[in-house]
């Protein structure tokens, strides 16, 4: 199918905010044969954006630019060696859609990763984690096109620098990259990773004992779906804010101060929950306008209707202050800025 364009295109349906903006120029690709053409193209605008899900960014302003959507299929297992399974996704098929067919395929690894929205191709920029698992886990390498239009190169898992949702292709120089496609590593000796409380309880409910990667992914979805809205029903882009990480001496300090902090060793330093912080600041539930912060969850930014993204924006700064001024600590937005 060859490459579709439209002119002053509304973003609305293509970010789960549902943030009502414009861009001059869309350009959809389907064929992954057709991506250097479009690449080509973004490479001659005077402001470019490749969207895939549109589950991990905010516009706050009209897109003045060309918008590359994609929306590239393809989904393959390449390789059965050394007990495991490399499997290839093309970028543009969404993530659940993959663990779905992993699971389908009779491979675990993914399960913990269920229902997170967004496209494959995001996957590696943000480094996505969920219920004790981060895809870096599983992650074997991806294909990626310069936006310049000069290269295309292959990256293997120690030049994407990893860290907690976070990667290269989120700064400076690695910005560039247009991500075609991605492999994950799937074992076949697989265990299920049950770290998470929430998880272990939700599978004893269910009166599972011996988890199958199945098992793993509906317990997974059970508990998203209590905790976290639809996009499709109330606007949102699921947690807006990372979970601050913070050197051991300050968060002995801090926890002496407020003993019911949740906590959790990472690495050298101690990862805290930025829910609990935003919840006791008296965020949760609370509405400006169609803008708000989800009555369930305090890490979940809503757009109850008509919130533009300017307001969901003023809003998240609001809450990082009140969270600084009475914890000390500053807590960073995970979406995507425009």
């Amino acid at each position: 199918m060859p490459l579709t364009f439209t002119e002053n295109a509304s973003l609305r349906q293509l970010n789960t905010f549902g943030v009502d903006q414009r861009a001059a120029r869309l350009v959809e690709v389907t064929d992954p044969g057709d991506l250097p053409e479009a690449v080509a193209m973004l490479a001659a605008a005077p402001e470019r954006l490749v969207l895939g899900g549109g589950s991990n960014l905010l516009f706050t302003r009209d897109f003045a630019g060309t918008v590359l959507l994609l929306r590239t299929r393809g989904l393959r297992v390449i390789e059965r060696s050394g007990g495991t399974s490399l499997v290839e996704a093309e970028a543009g098929e969404s993530w659940d859609g993959l663990v779905r067919w992993t699971i389908a395929q009779g491979l675990g690894g993914l399960e913990n990763l269920s229902l997170i929205p967004g496209s494959v191709g995001a996957s590696p920029i943000q480094n996505i984690g969920a219920y004790g698992v981060e895809m870096r886990e599983c992650f074997a390498g991806l294909d990626a096109l310069d936006l310049d239009g000069t290269q295309q190169r292959s990256f293997t898992p120690g030049e994407c620098a990893f860290g907690y949702r976070d990667s290269c292709f989120k700064k400076g120089d690695g910005r560039r990259w247009l991500i075609a496609r991605v492999r994950f590593r799937l074992p076949d000796d697989w265990a299920p990773k049950l770290d998470y409380g929430d998880l272990r309880e939700e599978l004893e409910r269910q009166g599972i004992g011996s988890a199958t990667p199945a098992d793993v992914a509906s317990a997974v979805r059970a508990i998203r779906r209590r905790k976290l809205p639809d996009p499709a029903v109330l606007g949102n882009a699921g947690s807006f804010f990372k979970n601050p990480v913070i050197g051991r001496e300050q968060a002995q300090e801090l926890l002496a101060r407020h003993p019911g902090l949740p906590s959790w060793p990472a690495g050298q330093a101690t990862k805290l929950s930025a829910a609990w912080m935003i919840d006791r600041c008296g965020w949760k539930g609370r509405r400006e306008g169609d803008a708000g912060v989800h009555s369930s969850h305090a890490l979940v930014l809503v757009n109850h209707g008509n919130a533009t993204g300017a307001q969901l924006l003023a809003l998240a700064g609001r809450i990082r202050e009140s969270v600084a001024e009475r914890f000390g600590v500053m807590i960073e937005p995970e979406p995507t800025i425009i």
